[in-house]
């Protein structure tokens, strides 16, 4: 069993769904979880390219976000498309970054996640407030490589 497959049970990875699914509750934002073992691209710019891959690029108001975790490299990244990128400061993502590294750093993964989802959740709300008739537009299920 690979330590990504070790990081979170059946269970846990449900948990992070429900969080998902909380967290984009008040907001048109899409929030997508993914994990991955090793890269040997920069962390940011393999982020980037799974951003891309999960076709997360391609919602409506250009307001996606994703988490992407490498397990053994002990890096994760918030990564945001550009319709976030134009309306919020360069500070936005701090108070998410702290949430999850708080988790992480006490090996607390699941629950690193699951505050990072719901913070993120938190911060699209006050700038992509959801409007009767927003599709979920991605999957919520944790993605892994």
């Amino acid at each position: 069993m690979s330590r990504v497959e070790k990081l979170l049970s059946n269970d846990e990875e449900q948990e992070i769904v429900q969080a998902i699914l909380e967290a984009e509750k008040n907001t048109s934002g899409e929030i997508r979880v993914h994990i991955e073992s090793h890269t040997r691209l920069n962390h940011f710019d393999r982020a980037k390219e799974v951003f891309h891959l999960l076709k997360m690029d391609n919602t409506k108001d250009e307001n996606g976000v994703l988490i992407y975790v490498a397990v053994n490299d002990r890096k994760f990244v918030i990564y945001g498309d550009k319709g976030i990128d134009k309306v919020v400061p360069d500070n936005f993502w701090d108070a998410t970054r702290d949430a999850i590294q708080v988790q992480f750093k006490n090996g607390n993964f699941k629950q690193g996640i699951i505050d990072g989802v719901l913070s993120t959740g938190k911060q699209l709300e006050s700038h992509f407030p959801w409007n009767h008739g927003d599709l979920n537009e991605l999957s919520d299920e944790v993605s892994k490589g």
